[in-house]
């Protein structure tokens, strides 16, 4: 199967209602794949929680939660054979305009941006 990338979404959107997701990010660290594709040209992600909003610092969990979703985004890049940098996000509101894209690791060479 070709994928173009990944969309990030967070749970605070209110299209995603427990579904819409490939594999959804818990607050506790678990990665929960869904059981129905949910799209045949990008893989989709899901963080629990709502990323829109300005925070000077995250909390140990949402840094947890970043962690492991760059994990996965460089594990699917490799297996389906996209850019580890192809990351849209799910709209202009999803996951908000105060996303920490900045922290998403993007090289998988180095593993650090």
């Amino acid at each position: 199967m070709q994928y173009y990338g990944i969309v990030i979404h967070h749970s605070a959107c209110s299209s995603i209602n427990g579904k819409g997701y490939d594999y959804f990010i818990a607050k506790n660290g678990d990665i929960i794949p869904s059981s129905d594709q949910t799209d045949p040209l990008y893989i989709h992600l899901c963080l629990e929680g709502d990323f829109s909003g300005p925070r000077a610092v995250r909390t140990s969990a949402e840094k947890e939660q970043l962690f492991l979703m760059n994990k996965l985004i460089l594990q699917l890049s490799e297996m389906y054979g996209f850019q580890p940098d192809d990351i849209f996000p799910h709209s202009i509101t999803c996951p908000g305009g105060d996303f920490p894209w900045a922290q998403l690791v993007i090289s998988p060479k180095d593993r650090y941006h």
